[in-house]
């Protein structure tokens, strides 16, 4: 990955923390496709940036190509870990929390229920529990038990 691409990643974290949503969507397009273009359409670097537009799709009301977005991220997580180390690795526990997020805000509390589930097992083994991650999630959890 040359710089230029990770450029366009920082740039489009900006624009999108400033409110910038447009800005931030041609930022993380080219960011990801230059990191496609560097390392694959799996690679967890590529991947963030897939979690990133899904966030950013996300606020835009966009749902359900926020949604496709962590299922890409998801899918490409385990394709390029394996089942085991995806499910402790905390970008891929990030995508679950923002997965399990997308749905309970689209009323669909028992689908949002199961990523939680996955991401507060994921955050007890790799933070503990009683540690602010996991303690978020369970918070979460309870909003949609």
């Amino acid at each position: 990955m040359n710089d230029e691409t990770w450029a366009f990643g920082s740039l489009a974290n900006l624009y999108a923390d400033q409110g910038h949503l447009s800005e931030a969507q041609a930022m993380y397009q080219r960011a990801l496709q230059g990191k496609e273009k560097a390392w694959g359409p799996d690679h967890t670097s590529t991947l963030d940036t897939v979690n990133n537009l899904g966030l950013l799709y996300a606020d835009q009301g966009r749902l359900g190509e926020a949604e496709a977005m962590y299922q890409r991220a998801l899918q490409g997580y385990k394709k390029a870990l394996g089942d085991d180390m995806v499910k402790t690795y905390p970008p891929a526990l990030n995508t679950l929390g923002n997965l399990g997020n997308l749905l309970r805000e689209q009323g669909k509390g028992e689908a949002a229920n199961g990523y939680y589930t996955r991401a507060e097992y994921g955050a007890r083994i790799v933070n503990g529990v009683g540690s602010p991650r996991h303690a978020r999630i369970v918070a979460k959890l309870q909003t949609v038990s």
